[in-house]
């Protein structure tokens, strides 16, 4: 398949769609680079983003630079052409990640996904906020569990019982978040006072909302003060709706794939008008991550827990600037 001719417009709208995508602490661990010879987007791991304490073995580094890659698929796509992603394409560069290749031509053909991925990439925000409690329909959640389908992972909508355990499982690893001071301090290195200070990374203050609704829904506090204002209780809905996003293996291209799956999920919840946080405090902790996968098949390799509902849109936290990501020189290997 011929490679697509990218002008300097079109290619600076797909960085900025891939930076778009979520981050763990809004680390924005990623590089890109176009390589001249075949045209295509190469992705990297930037570790010098990472965060030894809450991710020791880059799974969550590999997990956002997995939905940057989704998002610059949705804009390759968005602008005529065909993506084709390769993930870990050469083992002798570890921090290569991903090679996303525009191909062909659209014209005339359906994308891989819904068509109106691309606006929502930039409407998409988390929502620490409390959402209304109504009921998600039931074609939604089957449109979101197909979207997780498509990028080879599952996603799971737990009954109440179910739902109230997993709660308690990101209760206590927020607890023993909020208690280990590496990883403390840690997380206070990524929080800063308002957009200003954040030279376009990290979590401002604004955007941090209520932090655990009296523990009915276990919120990250990112500032790890252990004293927060919260919401009244009844602020937050009785009924939260959970998803969990499992994939099959637990290697690194699952980390990736995950990644691809968590964005998709998303972008296609921003589609349908719905709101989203995520949970990942239990992922951090090795014994509470196993324990994440239902009994009695504990099947699958829990990746995130999703919140989803109806309610105000989240405060939008700042991103890098294209320029400021993208390599025109060669990579060192």
């Amino acid at each position: 398949m011929r490679s697509a001719p990218l002008d300097a417009e079109t290619l600076e709208a797909c960085i900025a769609a891939a930076v778009a995508a979520p981050s763990f602490f809004n680390t924005q661990p990623w590089r890109f680079r176009l390589d001249p010879d075949t045209v295509a987007f190469e992705v990297r791991a930037a570790p010098e983003r990472s965060l030894r304490h809450a991710d020791p073995a880059g799974r969550a580094l590999h997990l956002s630079v997995g939905t940057s890659v989704f998002n610059l698929r949705v804009a390759v796509s968005h602008f005529g052409w065909s993506p084709v992603v390769r993930l870990l394409p050469r083992p002798e560069e570890p921090g290569l990640l991903a090679v996303v290749r525009p191909t062909g031509s659209l014209r005339g053909h359906t994308t891989e996904h819904r068509a109106d991925l691309y606006p929502a990439i930039w409407r998409r925000h988390s929502s620490r906020l409390p959402f209304t409690g109504k009921l998600l329909p039931p074609q939604a959640l089957a449109e979101l569990g197909e979207a997780a389908h498509a990028e080879g992972a599952s996603l799971a909508f737990p009954e109440g019982a179910e739902t109230a355990r997993l709660l308690r499982v990101t209760a206590e690893a927020e607890h023993r978040n909020r208690i280990d001071a590496d990883r403390g301090t840690e997380s206070r290195r990524w929080v800063h006072k308002d957009t200003d200070d954040t030279a376009g990374v990290g979590l401002p203050r604004t955007a941090l909302g209520s932090q655990d609704a009296r523990e009915r829904i276990p919120m990250r506090d990112f500032t790890a003060e252990r004293h927060t204002e919260r919401l009244a209780a009844q602020d937050f809905e009785t009924a939260p709706v959970i998803a969990l996003l499992r994939t099959e293996h637990d290697r690194r291209t699952d980390w990736l794939r995950a990644g691809e799956a968590l964005e998709h999920v998303l972008l296609v919840a921003t589609a349908l008008g719905l709101r989203a946080s995520l949970l990942h405090q239990p992922m951090e902790w090795s014994d509470l991550r196993r324990s994440l996968s239902p009994d009695p098949d504990h099947t699958g390799h829990a990746q995130m827990l999703i919140r989803l509902g109806y309610g105000p849109e989240g405060p939008a936290t700042p991103r890098r600037a294209p320029h400021t990501v993208f390599d025109t020189g060669v990579p060192n290997r």
